[in-house]
């Protein structure tokens, strides 16, 4: 329990980090330099301002996006990993299967774009101070609560957290899409937002009905 108290507090400040690097990106100015297939990086400010958006070229914000959705999509997984022993609606079971299969294929996708760009794939512990809550992200505090639930308990947890853990990720996702330039980051980021708003209406739907 320690363990996993841990790793959360450490994975909700990766998303804050990259949350904030999505605002930090949004803001910034045409002077960052993106390098293409061709494998020239434009050194001119205006060069690079005007570079056409090519197929593997990305920017800040497309980095930004992968970083904060790693640890992001990694703390969805974990709760959905708890629904098989603790849930009691077969709704609720499978919504957490429909989760995992969704976002453990794009875990992987998102480390393989930091891994091709030469940046740091975010670690299962990076260091924790203090942000809770970033990006939707649970505290461990809740992440307690969730594990020591059972039942309709748990099912009410369960969907009140994830919708707003969804709400995060939509969030961030349609930063990504507003100031990104990589193609996939986008089409993944159109994804995110199309699925998990789904998601979020059925879970809103499923607690009218309890």
């Amino acid at each position: 329990m320690i363990k996993n108290r841990s790793l959360f507090r450490r994975s909700a400040v990766v998303v804050a980090s990259g949350a904030a690097s999505l605002v930090l990106a949004a803001c910034g100015s045409g002077d960052e330099s993106s390098e293409g297939h061709s494998g020239h990086t434009s050194k001119s400010p205006t060069a690079s301002a005007s570079a056409p958006t090519a197929q593997g070229q990305h920017n800040a914000a497309d980095v930004a996006f992968a970083k904060g959705m790693i640890p992001h999509h990694r703390q969805a997984v974990e709760m959905a990993d708890l629904a098989p022993s603790r849930a009691e609606s077969a709704e609720v079971k499978q919504l957490a299967a429909d989760i995992k299969k969704a976002q453990d294929p794009e875990i992987k996708t998102l480390s393989g774009w930091l891994t091709a760009w030469g940046e740091q794939v975010p670690a299962e512990g990076a260091m924790d101070h203090s942000t809770h809550g970033a990006g939707g992200m649970m505290t461990a505090e809740e992440m307690d609560k969730l594990e020591n639930s059972s039942g309709k308990a748990f099912d009410t947890a369960f969907m009140e957290m994830m919708i707003k853990h969804h709400e995060g990720a939509v969030s961030m996702a349609g930063m990504a899409k507003t100031d990104g330039i990589f193609p996939d980051a986008k089409k993944m980021a159109d994804a995110i937002i199309a699925s998990q708003t789904a998601e979020i209406t059925k879970m809103k739907d499923l607690l009218g009905k309890s």
